[in-house]
Formats: C-alpha cells, structure tokens, sequence
C-alpha cells in the first residue's frame, strides 16, 4: 500500500472530493483524521473507512479559524506521533453571486471567495508545515478547477480563488521544498456528483436539463465523457505517496485535455 504508516488531515472531508480522497487515502493504507463544519457527514466518511478496515477519527473544525486548525493538530501529533499529509478540499459557496454579471456583482462580494479560499488554505498548510518541519517531510495538497486557468462567466470570484490557490501552491513549495514538504494543486475538470457543478447547473437549468449538462460537461474534454470522483481521489493518493516524490511546486492538470499545461 502506497500510504501505509502515513498520518493524512483532510479538510472539508464531509463534501464529496474530500470523502473520496480520503476513502482513496485510507485504502492505500494511511490513518485519517476527518474535518469539516459539520459532524454528520465527517461521522459518515469516518464509518465507511472503519467498516473497510480502515482508521478514520472525525472532528469539527472550521479552517478559516487559525485557533481551530492548530489545536486540532495538536490533538493529531498527540494521537499520532506527527502529520505527513494535509488535504485542503475546503469549499464555499454564495448562490447570491451565481449568475450575476461581473459588471453587477457587489465588491464585497467579490472578494469574498478569494478571501476564503486563500485563508483557509494558508492556515491549513502554514500550520501542517510546521509540525512537517521536523521530520523534514511531508505532502501538502488542495484542490482548484478549471476557471483557475480558463475565463468562466457569472462565477463571482470564484476562478480569482483558485487562481490564488495555485499561486500559493508555487510559493509554498519554494518555501518548503528545501525543507523535504512538497506542495501540490489537483486541478479536475468539473465534475458533475460535486455540489459545485450542481450549483453551476442550477444556472443553466432553464435551458438544458441534467443529462443535457453532463454530456456539455463531456463533450468539453478529450475523451468526451464527464470526470468521476474516484478518479480524483486515486491521483491525489499517488501524489501524496513516496511515489511521486520528483512532484512539487506544481498543479497536477486533470481537466482530461480541457486545458494543456
């Protein structure tokens, strides 16, 4: 197993590419610690590891709240003995931006998701790093989209966010690269059992039903067909084993030919 012995923080692992990482994660042998804002679905990520045979503990944590992430981390090391991964598949989302114009959208507004998606990373991946330090290893992962790289419309600030995300993946890695951490962006292209592509469907929902959006999700990408979850989660569990150790500083382009890197 490509993650046996490995100690894996997954953050937002009650939504959907969160959970399937860290099933992905737990099956290749790591022990997961579980987090997100609300209990129920992290209880339920948690039970289906354990049912497989594997570890999972799930906890409460919101990652915009520095005090939050650092004394859940310390609750891990104390566990645990340390943290060799940190997975940040955090979202947000504001339906009131959806759909509306750049040239209409509140400032605020705007910002918002850029503001959110870039502190809950920093602080997961700044707080993670620390306790990497001293075994002089590590693997810190988030997730972006597609809008990071290509122009999308009535998305609020939501492609500005990725974009910052994957600007941090670069500096981080150059930070802590020398240091034994690498740092790694997954960029998938959109895929339709997510909330985010539901809520991207609600938009168009007048004009193409659900099967109609996932065959214009499809017909986007090289192969012609929507991207799956499991897909997602088997690439993240690669990158973040001994495996892919020549891999840092970089965005890992699973947009199926959407976008060439």
């Amino acid at each position: 197993m490509m993650l046996k012995d490995k100690v894996a923080v997954i953050y937002g692992a009650g939504g959907a590419i969160g959970g399937a990482v860290a099933r992905a994660m737990a099956d290749e042998g790591a022990t997961l610690f579980l987090t997100g804002r609300r209990r129920a679905p992290l209880e339920a990520v948690a039970q289906d590891i354990v049912a497989a045979g594997g570890s999972a503990v799930a906890a409460e944590v919101d990652a915009l709240d520095e005090q939050a992430v650092d004394g859940h981390l310390q609750s891990v090391t104390g566990q645990a003995g340390r943290v060799d991964i940190s997975f940040n598949a955090v979202g947000f989302s504001d339906a009131q931006a959806l759909g509306v114009s750049l040239l209409e959208l509140d400032a605020e507004r705007f910002a918002g998701p850029i503001a959110a998606y870039a502190r809950s990373y920093f602080l997961t991946a700044r707080l993670a790093a620390r306790r990497m330090l001293a075994n002089k290893a590590g693997v810190i992962m988030t997730v972006t989209a597609l809008p990071a790289r290509t122009g999308t419309t009535m998305n609020g600030g939501y492609g500005a966010a990725m974009a910052a995300k994957e600007a941090l993946t670069r500096d981080l890695s150059a930070e802590l690269a020398p240091h034994g951490i690498r740092v790694l962006s997954l960029r998938p292209h959109g895929i339709p059992e997510t909330a985010t592509m539901k809520n991207v469907h609600a938009l168009k929902a007048a004009a193409m039903s659900y099967e109609q959006f996932q065959a214009y999700l499809a017909g986007t990408t090289h192969p012609r067909r929507a991207m799956a979850l499991a897909e997602v989660a088997h690439v993240a569990a690669f990158m973040a084993s001994d495996r892919a150790s020549g891999m840092t500083g970089t965005n890992v382009n699973l947009t199926m030919g959407s976008i060439g890197d």
